[in-house]
C-alpha cells in the first residue's frame, strides 16, 4: 500500500497566488530616490551658503543701510553742543542730489569718457586678439603675456606712473615732444579727458584681449578652413566670421566696461591734483566721496550712491538688450 503523497489541489479549487516583492521594491526605490534628492539638495545648500552669506553681508546689508540712511537728515543743535538730531526727510535727499548741478554734470563727464574710452578699448582689444589669433602670428604666448602685463600693475600704481610721465620737467615723454618741436599739456582742460582714457586703456586693453583671444580659440577651425577655401581673405575671415561667432564675449566685455566706467574714480582723482579743472566731483564716485568725507553729508552721499547704482543697473540692462538683439541678428 503506497504512503500518502503530497497534497494536490483538486481540479475545482484554484491554487493560492504567490506573493511577489514588486510593491516593496518600488517603495524602496522611491525612498532611495527621495533620500538621494535630499542629499543633493543638502550638498548644494552647503556649498552655496558661503556665497549667499557673503553676498548678504557685503552687498545686501550695505545697500539696505544706505537706503535707510538716505531717508534721514542729521542736524546739529545748540551750536554743536546739543548733539545731533536725526529727522526723517523721505525723498528730500534724493531731490537735493538730483537738483545739484555738480551731480548731473558728473554723469555728463562719464558719458563723454565712455564715448572716447569704450570704442578705443573694445576695438583695440579685439584687434589685438585677432592679430594674435591669426595664422601669421608668431610667438603667441609671448604677446599674450606682454599685452596682459599692464593689467597686473595695480590701478593706483599705474595712475601714479602715468602722472609722472605727464608732468613737465620729470617726464621723458614731454622732453621728446619738446625736442620734436611740439607742445602738449596733459593736464589742460582740453587734454585731461584723453589723458584719463590713455591710463585706463593701457591698464585694461590686455585683460580684454585675453578674453577675446580665449573666445577665438573656441571658433571651429573647420569654419576658418572652409572660408579660406572659398577665397575669403584675412580681413573678411576676421570681421565676417570670427567676430560674429564671439559676439557673446564682445557683449559681456562691453557690459563690464560700461559698469566699470560708471564707477571711475582712481584716474580722475589722481589727475585732479595736477589738473585743477577736474575738481573734486568730476565723476559720480568722486561726488559721493566728496559729500561723505569732505562735506560730512552722509545722507546725500547715500542717496547719490543709490542713484548711481540705479543708473549702472539701467545701463547694464540696456547693454544686455542691445547685445541680445545683435546676437539674434
Amino acid at each position: 500500500m503506497a504512503g500518502p503523497g503530497p497534497a494536490t489541489p483538486s481540479s475545482g479549487t484554484p491554487a493560492p497566488p504567490r506573493s511577489t516583492p514588486v510593491a516593496s521594491t518600488s517603495t524602496t526605490a522611491a525612498a532611495a530616490a527621495s533620500t538621494s534628492r535630499r542629499g543633493r539638495r543638502g550638498a548644494l545648500f552647503l556649498f552655496l551658503s558661503p556665497f549667499f552669506v557673503l553676498f548678504a553681508v557685503v552687498i545686501v546689508a550695505p545697500v539696505a543701510y544706505a537706503g535707510w540712511m538716505s531717508l534721514f537728515r542729521e542736524q546739529s543743535s545748540g551750536l554743536g553742543f546739543g548733539g545731533v538730531e536725526r529727522s526723517f526727510t523721505g525723498l528730500a535727499n534724493y531731490s537735493a542730489v538730483l537738483a545739484d548741478p555738480a551731480f548731473r554734470a558728473s554723469f555728463l563727464h562719464i558719458a563723454a569718457y565712455c564715448l572716447a574710452y569704450i570704442p578705443v578699448m573694445i576695438g583695440g582689444a579685439l584687434g589685438l586678439a585677432l592679430l594674435v589669433d591669426s595664422a601669421y602670428a608668431r610667438a603667441k604666448r609671448f604677446f599674450q603675456l606682454a599685452f596682459f602685463l599692464p593689467h597686473a600693475v595695480p590701478g593706483l600704481i599705474a595712475a601714479i606712473i602715468w602722472i609722472y610721465l605727464y608732468t613737465p620737467g620729470l617726464s621723458p615723454v614731454i622732453d621728446w615732444i619738446d625736442a620734436a618741436g611740439g607742445s602738449w599739456n596733459f593736464f589742460s582742460p582740453g587734454n585731461s579727458l584723453s589723458s584719463m582714457v590713455n591710463i585706463a586703456v593701457w591698464q585694461w586693453i590686455g585683460y580684454n584681449m585675453v578674453i577675446f583671444f580665449a573666445a577665438l580659440q573656441a571658433v571651429p577651425r573647420e569654419v576658418i578652413e572652409a572660408a579660406t577655401v572659398d577665397g575669403a581673405g584675412a580681413w573678411r575671415t576676421a570681421l565676417g566670421i570670427k567676430v560674429p561667432i564671439i559676439r557673446s564675449s564682445v557683449v559681456m566685455t562691453v557690459l563690464f566696461t560700461c559698469v566699470g566706467a560708471v564707477q571711475l574714480f582712481t584716474e580722475p582723482r589722481l589727475l585732479s591734483e595736477r589738473a585743477q579743472a577736474l575738481g573734486n566731483d568730476w565723476s559720480p564716485t568722486m561726488y559721493i566721496v566728496s559729500k561723505a568725507f569732505i562735506d560730512q553729508d552722509y545722507a546725500s552721499a547715500a542717496a547719490a550712491s543709490l542713484l548711481l547704482a540705479l543708473v549702472a543697473g539701467a545701463l547694464s540692462f540696456l547693454v544686455t538688450r542691445i547685445g541680445k538683439r545683435w546676437q539674434e541678428s
